[in-house]
């Protein structure tokens, strides 16, 4: 996958590190301001205190970028920021067309454990969207995995992507992808008709509705591919390949089969193997957000 030399998004929030002193979870600058407010404001001192470990905190957690980061460091940044921003160019030209202003979302990438608008969050999970902050998790040490471990590992809550054998830049990059097209749902409002559905359905049937959201997003995810190839020339021999091998280890049967050794098909939540390589392709081939339809589709 040819992405270096391309635009980086600006939409990155970087939360892998942070410096500055700190005493019992607040800053030294946040207790002198606590300090203040209470000598010369009459503020009580305890309200003062949490008040300004909550600023300070939000803060925190704002911060961009690490101090002094090491050159592999750099380079995933760079590598997350340049395929954020080829979905960016994407979904801004398809809104576009269709009379729409594209909002695009932030990307947090974090290590260990994160909090976010859906709660707190750790790396165990593996990358999320939340619909209630708008922004997209990614613990980067997930891309380190997938280069590195046999087999599968990472989120099986919210699993979108975990092999050795699927761990070049554009299975990674799938994963990017993935996860901003759950971010396209919540803009249409289909994440939120999916959600009210399935509080009146059965388990299995909430089941199903969550497999067809999952489809959908793999085939918006072959649609940004689709349009970034069209547009950079990015994909190298074997990348689809490569994307096509990572949906298939990604199946709840392929999973279930691993871990349990039969399959429960009841309780899939993302799809089968065959079904995420069909519709990831399917959005690959067509470049057509309309025959992403998976609601309304025999799968």
């Amino acid at each position: 996958m040819r992405w270096k030399g391309r635009r980086v998004s600006s939409n990155l929030e970087d939360r892998r590190g942070g410096g500055g002193a700190k005493a019992g979870g607040i800053s030294i600058l946040g207790l002198v301001v606590a300090f203040v407010a209470w000598k010369f404001f009459g503020v009580d001192p305890q309200q003062a205190y949490q008040a300004t470990k909550q600023v300070t905190s939000n803060n925190q957690q704002q911060a961009i970028g690490i101090e002094n980061p090491t050159p592999e460091q750099q380079e995933t940044s760079a590598f997350v920021g340049t395929v954020l921003a080829d979905t960016e160019d994407t979904w801004t030209t398809v809104f576009q067309k269709q009379g729409m202003q594209y909002q695009a979302p932030k990307l947090v990438m974090f290590s260990g454990v994160v909090n976010s608008g859906c709660g707190t969050a750790q790396s165990a999970m593996g990358p999320f969207y939340c619909p209630a902050d708008q922004k997209i998790y990614i613990d980067t040490d997930f891309f380190k995995d997938m280069r590195q471990q046999m087999g599968i590992s990472g989120e099986r809550n919210q699993s979108e992507l975990s092999t050795q054998n699927a761990a070049g830049d554009f299975a990674q990059a799938y994963v990017i992808a993935h996860e901003v097209g759950h971010h396209i749902q919540n803009l249409l409002g289909i994440s939120t008709q999916v959600q009210q559905a399935r509080q009146r359905a059965t388990e299995a049937q909430g089941n199903q509705l969550s497999v067809r959201l999952e489809l959908q997003a793999d085939c918006l995810a072959g649609v940004w591919a689709k349009d970034t190839h069209q547009r950079t020339q990015f994909l190298e021999q074997g990348d689809v390949e490569e994307a096509m091998d990572a949906a298939h280890k990604i199946g709840d049967d392929y999973l279930q089969k691993k871990a349990r050794g039969h399959v429960v098909p009841d309780s899939f939540t993302h799809g089968t193997s065959q079904q995420r390589m069909y519709w990831f392709d399917r959005g690959m081939k067509t470049g057509d957000v309309n025959q992403c339809d998976t609601f309304n589709a025999s799968i």
